[in-house]
């Protein structure tokens, strides 16, 4: 479909009316809504199901076919020991803090973010300053409503402006403690009570279960589907050949239990994730298709730049940044490209996306390097909608030692590697003897050291007995007579690694909430119902078929059109009601409908049907298999509206006169 142009300035944003759209139309709800609900929890509607369901689509269309990866559908409920092995039982948390007066809990760093905004929009109301942006100006009216953080036009000294500003530009990279201390510094209360918070505690985001029925298996729901790929990793590896590099990708549902969901969408407790592993070798993360996005431009904030208390972004090509290490190497790279490019393509404005990379001590326990794409809306600011971690050879690594399976890639090399190197020759007779059941944790304790240390033991042994601590931390003592220590040559013609990863992850939700923000607009003319500006890829329905008469003449017509739509995979509905065709196409505009086409009496006598784009509103006429064919095109992307214009003449409206 074309970037048509619309006039969407002329009402800004409101916040009011989107939230009743949504609302009215069944985008989503609260899940158990007649009994209250759930915070963190929703059910999509209709509409909300339908695009949800035509991202997914276009996600596995863009890097699934595109990509060549491999698609897996892995369990849920997973036992605990795969997350204590990962890191996740002792890692996977988020800092709260507690009211002293009512008990409330809040996630510390909201509280401080939210505070701060609030003082320093009162700074600027007080200044006689305009709004951050518009977007802030929404998020703050939000938060009024269901947080209470109160802005009040208070002039704050500029030492006082600074410090926050830099606070916030770096409030990611804050330990528990240093949240803490930023709230006791900075006289920040919980803003719905007033009442002092307690010390920041760590809080587990999974869901503990159990499996069997005596729950003789602890277990959890997973928070990301990525350790399905990493366990199936051998499993994959035969499929692809026993090569790298590779990718597997899912889609599936993640569990994350928030401390205080309270932004729609963006912050639930259930949800769907798309993620993609893509296998490398360490000492090889160029891409092959690199080429291919290395002039992509992109905003990027770096990790330097938050941790000097700043939040300027830069514009950099794809292929600067990783020349420049910026981004850390072209596999990465790429797929932040690749990330970019399925974003513009499903409607994101490209003005509100950028790119930023974490800091040191908001990294991930087994990230290298990653970057989020951001998307800036109304009621989190810019919030991280996707993903892009390079996770090293962590996982497969931890895994394989927990398991004692070996999840290796076995390459053949093209010229044998001779080396010489130190080994531990042991008298088994002599070590069984003196050792006897421990002979075995030592002699492994002994092969575990590498070259440096082996000589340093050959050294202690030449003057007599010496000591050895095992992994467990028991101490053994080694005669000479025991073990000796020898160079000897080695030929080796295959080389074994663990291969590092590059993850994309996709929140499929906050994308969907961003999409309808970007997409929703108001007429000059019907101010109070909202127009959807989804892209055809993605829109619920591509075309609504409107009927002038609901007289039995045009039945035919009507199952003929919608027949010939079905047949060329173009999505339809019909709306047969009684109101006007301008009401009819209206309320279709608030679900994000692409196209109409009309079927009057010139359609019954001539073969004729009128064609509507949605944000232009306007028409064209032709035969009906003639505007079959433009519609294919334009929903398939083959065509865009100005191309259609040209092969569809304007319509008049006096074909409509019986």
């Amino acid at each position: 479909m074309s970037k048509t142009t619309v006039n969407k300035t002329a009402h800004p944003f409101d916040k009011t009316r989107f939230d009743a759209l949504l609302n009215r139309r069944f985008f989503y709800a609260p899940a158990f809504e007649i009994y209250g609900g759930v915070a963190g929890l929703y059910d999509y509607g209709p509409p909300g199901s339908s695009l949800q369901a035509n991202i997914i689509a276009e996600w596995r269309r863009h890097f699934i076919v595109e990509e060549a990866m491999y698609e897996l559908d892995t369990t849920i409920m997973t036992p605990a020991p795969v997350f204590e092995t990962s890191g996740h039982v002792a890692r996977f948390a988020d800092w709260m803090v507690k009211d002293t007066g009512n008990g409330e809990v809040l996630r510390a760093d909201h509280l401080v973010k939210n505070v701060l905004e609030a003082r320093l929009e009162g700074d600027r109301e007080a200044r006689g300053a305009a709004p951050a942006a518009p977007a802030d100006k929404d998020k703050d009216k939000d938060k009024k409503k269901k947080k209470q953080v109160k802005t009040t036009a208070v002039k704050l000294d500029d030492a006082a402006v600074a410090t926050y500003e830099s606070i916030l530009a770096q409030l990611d990279n804050y330990t528990g403690p240093e949240l803490g201390e930023l709230m006791r510094t900075h006289a920040i209360t919980n803003p719905s009570s007033g009442n002092p918070v307690g010390e920041p505690q760590q809080f587990n985001l999974m869901f503990a279960s159990s499996i069997g029925p005596t729950g003789q298996h602890p277990g959890y729901l997973r928070p990301e589907t990525a350790q399905g790929h990493f366990l199936n990793f051998n499993r994959l590896l035969e499929f692809n050949n026993g090569r790298v590099p590779f990718a597997s990708a899912q889609v599936g549902r993640a569990f994350r239990n928030e401390i205080s969901p309270r932004a729609g969408l963006l912050r639930v407790r259930e949800f769907t994730m798309a993620e993609i592993e893509h296998f490398v070798d360490p000492l090889d993360k160029s891409h092959p298709r690199f080429s291919e996005v290395a002039e992509v431009e992109l905003v990027l904030l770096d990790k330097y730049t938050q941790a000097a208390g700043n939040s300027t972004t830069r514009r950099m090509t794809v292929g600067a940044a990783v020349a420049a290490g910026v981004i850390a190497n072209e596999t990465l790279g790429y797929f932040v490209a690749r990330i970019h490019a399925f974003l513009l393509r499903i409607g994101i404005d490209g003005q509100r996306l950028r790119f930023r990379q974490h800091m040191a001590n908001e990294m991930a326990h087994y990230a290298a390097d990653c970057w989020d794409a951001e998307i800036q809306n109304s009621v989190g600011g810019w919030t991280e909608c996707v993903g892009c971690a390079d996770r090293a050879a962590y996982d497969l690594s931890v895994h394989a030692a927990a398991t004692k399976q070996p999840l290796l890639v076995r390459q053949a090399l093209k010229e044998p590697i001779v080396e010489e190197r130190a080994v531990a020759v042991w008298d088994r007779k002599a070590l069984g003897k003196t050792l006897k059941g421990d002979a075995g944790t030592v002699t492994a304790a002994v092969e575990a050291l590498d070259e440096a240390g082996l000589m340093r033991l050959q050294g202690e042994l030449a003057q007599g007995p010496t000591r050895i601590m095992t992994e467990a931390g028991k101490e053994f003592t080694i005669e000479p007579g025991m073990l000796t220590i020898e160079r000897k040559t080695f030929k080796t013609s295959v080389r074994e690694f663990t291969p590092n990863v590059i993850e994309p992850s996709f929140g499929i939700g906050r994308i969907l909430y961003c999409l309808l923000e970007h997409s929703f607009w108001s007429r000059e003319q019907d101010v109070e119902r909202g127009v959807l500006s989804l892209p055809a890829v993605v829109t619920p329905t591509k075309v609504l078929i409107v009927p002038l008469s609901a007289r039995a003449e045009f039945d035919p017509l009507v199952k003929e059109v919608s027949m010939k739509l079905r047949k060329a995979g173009v999505h339809a509905r019909v709306d047969d009601s009684n109101t006007s065709i301008g009401k009819r196409y209206a309320r279709n505009d608030e679900l994000g409908t692409a196209y109409g086409v009309t079927l009057d009496f010139a359609s019954v006598q001539n073969g004729t049907m009128t064609l509507r784009e949605r944000d232009t509103t306007d028409q064209r006429i032709g035969p009906i298999d003639d505007v079959i064919a433009v519609v294919e095109a334009l929903v398939h992307g083959g065509m865009e509206w100005d191309e259609a214009c040209k092969r569809l003449p304007a319509y008049d409206g006096v074909q409509a006169v019986e």
